[in-house]
């Protein structure tokens, strides 16, 4: 499984604004972008003025950190996007969208995505009750999720987690059970869905350039 792992709080910091990478360390006072909201190096300080390039670059960067994606990843999603029929950005954004590493994240089973891969990862997932252990599987309308835990310290781990989450709004295409540690997608998202800043005809853009 293909990841980044370059420090977190520098992905956040270039792109200038909070990617919400590390959890709950992300709402706290010791927010990298709270401390130094400025781009990381030694001419971080002074942010010049970005041609069209660079702003589709950096819209599509920012995309593939929120996700936690390396560029061969988000270059197949985008094309299989541009397959379908559809407007290619929203397509993208939908695929993304149903990984179940961000469905996990969502619905506050994990602090963050980087979190919610390790979970599927251990065999904690299961998905109309078939074990899943591939972060980016992509979740159909109408599948159940659900949560079996293999030791008491996964169980605390995902507990923890909702007690956190519990004041998040989880979006309305899915449907969470916390006391069974179970969920259910309602529909496909829509853009509308997608509520963290990003301009997707910027990432279209530039890989139609």
């Amino acid at each position: 499984m293909g990841r980044d792992l370059g420090p977190s709080c520098r992905q956040c910091r270039r792109e200038g604004q909070k990617l919400f990478l590390k959890g709950t360390r992300c709402y706290t006072h010791k927010c990298a972008i709270d401390r130094r909201a400025y781009a990381p190096g030694q001419h971080g300080a002074v942010r010049p003025k970005l041609s069209n390039y660079g702003l589709q670059l950096r819209e599509k960067q920012k995309v593939k950190r929120v996700y936690g994606l390396l560029e061969k990843q988000f270059r197949l999603y985008f094309e299989e996007a541009a397959r379908r029929k559809g407007v290619t950005g929203t397509t993208l954004l939908q695929f993304l969208e149903r990984r179940l590493d961000n469905i996990l994240y969502q619905l506050g089973f994990a602090s963050s995505r980087k979190q919610a891969r390790q979970i599927v990862g251990h065999g904690f997932i299961y998905v109309n009750d078939r074990r899943v252990n591939i972060p980016s599987c992509l979740v159909k309308e109408r599948d159940e999720i659900s949560v079996k835990f293999k030791s008491t310290h996964g169980q605390k781990l995902i507990k923890d987690n909702i007690e956190v989450a519990k004041g998040r709004v989880v979006p309305k295409w899915l449907e969470v059970d916390y006391d069974h540690f179970k969920a259910k997608v309602l529909k496909l998202p829509e853009r509308e869905d997608i509520t963290f800043p990003v301009n997707e005809q910027l990432i279209v853009e530039l890989y139609s350039r």
